[in-house]
């Protein structure tokens, strides 16, 4: 297992978008995402893959801690999170 620590992280609706979006690489087979860490947990046996997953988190508005986090980084995240909410119960 690989993590990753992440910006924007604000709710499980948040967490529920960034588990769904990477889950959908190729070769991820786990996903987790911490609220109260802010970091994501991926179960890969490829470990060359977290490019793609770093490249995912920041299109979706959650970019590593360390890299810029822009406004349209925050704006991306409002939406991811709200997309997010939509399947909770």
């Amino acid at each position: 297992m690989l993590m990753i620590a992440i910006q924007n992280i604000k709710c499980r609706g948040c967490a529920n978008t960034i588990e769904k979006g990477v889950l959908s690489i190729d070769e991820v087979s786990k996903v987790s995402a911490g609220l109260e860490t802010s970091k994501v947990t991926v179960d890969t046996a490829n470990e060359s893959v977290m490019v793609s997953v770093k490249k995912k988190l920041a299109a979706m508005g959650y970019p590593e801690v360390g890299n810029a986090n822009t406004v349209l980084h925050k704006a991306t995240s409002f939406v991811s999170c709200a997309s997010g909410r939509i399947g909770e119960k």
